[in-house]
């Protein structure tokens, strides 16, 4: 005997509302259980550096935090790009993770025309966990002390200050460039590879200034081989605490520095994104934690994923502009 066609609507939606139910249930118990296995952070730069040195430290956390093995696989290669597909790629499941900064997530997606994932609708942020402040240093013989010098010196002597940066499109080079154009002056870019080759060419007097992140100018700073004049982040550092940013010496808006996040492949569960994001908040307040940042010169910047996304969009808006200037290809 068949069923009215009303009520074989009625079964199917039935067994469709079952049908939902269960695999609801099941992608909740799945997050809940989570993690039952290696859990893999791509590093889409080489080992080595304070990025690097950071996650791994992290990862180690995440380790006891969960009881399951966080393991830090460096992938690097093509200004980052080829680390960064790879997660794109994953499988949400949770298992996969990157390293996310401003190269994958901002720099690429202005520069790369051929770029194989899109920054925004491939990734879901899940959580920053440290940032490392570019610091404006000059070498001893050049006769600046403070910003408000450095710019007065600048402008009153155009094209006559070189500033190093650790190579084309890196975060030191977008801060000079961020710092030229707020403050209508010229400093020549000298790109060099890496930042160590670029604190080096400052130290000989090779170049007048640099704008590389603090930790390969700590030990020169303190020395006396380095002058600081203003710290690229929003705070002052720990290390230099009389050093002042950049925004305190007079340059409202100014913002450089490294920050460290995780981005996950989209579609992975809020239940895991969020259940990662506060064990990396916990992590990240421990005194491990804190005394390996405070040997980089780095900074506890935890936030969550609106938080965090809405930081990476607003570091967008204010470097795409910068990057469009410079006409750069891949890196």
């Amino acid at each position: 005997m068949s069923q009215h066609p009303k009520m074989q609507k009625n079964n199917f939606l039935l067994r469709a509302c079952i049908l939902a139910f269960m695999t609801l249930g099941m992608v909740s118990g799945f997050a809940q259980n989570w993690p039952e296995r290696v859990v893999k952070i791509v590093n889409p730069y080489a080992p080595g550096g304070p990025s690097d040195n950071i996650v791994r430290m992290l990862a180690e956390g995440l380790t006891v935090e969960f009881g399951q093995q966080f393991l830090v696989e460096n992938k690097p290669g093509g200004g980052t790009v080829i680390g960064a597909n790879v997660v794109a790629k994953s499988a949400p499941d949770g298992y996969t993770f990157l390293l996310a900064t401003v190269a994958p997530m901002v720099v690429q997606s202005v520069i790369n025309p051929a770029l194989p994932y899109d920054a925004k609708k491939d990734f879901v942020l899940v959580a920053m966990f440290a940032t490392v402040p570019n610091l404006i240093s000059v070498h001893p013989s050049v006769p600046i002390n403070n910003l408000p010098e450095l710019i007065a010196y600048a402008k009153k002597n155009p094209g006559k200050l070189n500033y190093a940066s650790a190579g084309n499109g890196t975060g030191p080079h977008l801060s000079g460039e961020l710092f030229n154009s707020m403050t209508s002056v010229k400093l020549t870019h000298i790109p060099f590879a890496g930042a160590a080759p670029a604190v080096m060419a400052v130290l000989s007097g090779q170049v007048e200034v640099s704008f590389v992140n603090i930790t390969p100018q700590i030990q020169h700073v303190k020395s006396g081989k380095l002058r600081p004049i203003a710290m690229g982040s929003a705070k002052r550092s720990l290390l230099f605490p009389d050093v002042p940013t950049v925004a305190e010496s007079g340059l409202a808006g100014y913002l450089s520095e490294s920050w460290n996040g995780l981005a996950a492949p989209q579609g992975t569960s809020k239940l895991i994104v969020d259940k990662l994001y506060k064990a990396v908040a916990k992590v990240m307040a421990s005194s491990k934690a804190q005394d390996l940042l405070v040997t980089l010169g780095a900074e506890s910047t935890v936030m969550g994923p609106e938080e965090f996304t809405h930081y990476v969009r607003q570091d967008e808006r204010q470097l795409t502009p910068i990057i469009k200037s410079l006409n750069l290809s891949n890196f």
